[in-house]
């Protein structure tokens, strides 16, 4: 895989969920989205996408608060930085005031602090989200501290 410079490009929410779902480690594409953003090489070819939507825990759902709900890439350099950046800036430009995500125990963060974020929470392992009065299956990833970052 080449190291050359890359572009942020627009990607249509059904080709970052098939990018999210080749690509990624652990998740399946999200359900929705409010935007995604891609970014390209020089031949054109997407190299990483990244969708941001509502954020999942509803206490952070105000209305002015959105989440980086998934980022993948096929390894390219930097890729997943340039985009945590850009869904900053855009978010901001379309009025939000804040945007946040997540990762899992193990995950270095590396991309996030590289695009200026912080960690502002810990979040203790979950025991999964099936309850008697909404049966749910686990996607593998119950169970996981997970750290809460936001964008500066």
């Amino acid at each position: 895989m080449s190291d050359a410079p890359l572009h942020l490009v627009p990607v249509r929410s059904r080709a970052a969920k098939d990018f999210v779902r080749a690509w990624h480690r652990h998740h399946p594409p999200p359900a929705g989205q409010i935007f995604a953003v891609g970014a390209a090489d020089e031949r054109g070819t997407l190299r990483a996408a990244a969708i941001v939507g509502r954020p999942v825990a509803r206490h952070l759902d105000d209305g002015a608060t959105l989440e980086v709900t998934r980022t993948a890439s096929d390894g390219a350099r930097n890729a997943n930085s340039l985009l945590y950046g850009a869904a900053w800036r855009a978010a901001k430009a379309l009025g939000y005031r804040r945007l946040v995500a997540y990762t899992q125990d193990g995950e270095s963060g590396a991309s996030l602090r590289g695009a200026g974020w912080r960690v502002i929470a810990s979040r203790p392992p979950r025991a999964g989200w099936h309850t008697p009065s909404r049966p749910r299956a686990g996607h593998g990833n119950d169970q996981v501290t997970r750290l809460l970052w936001e964008a500066l």
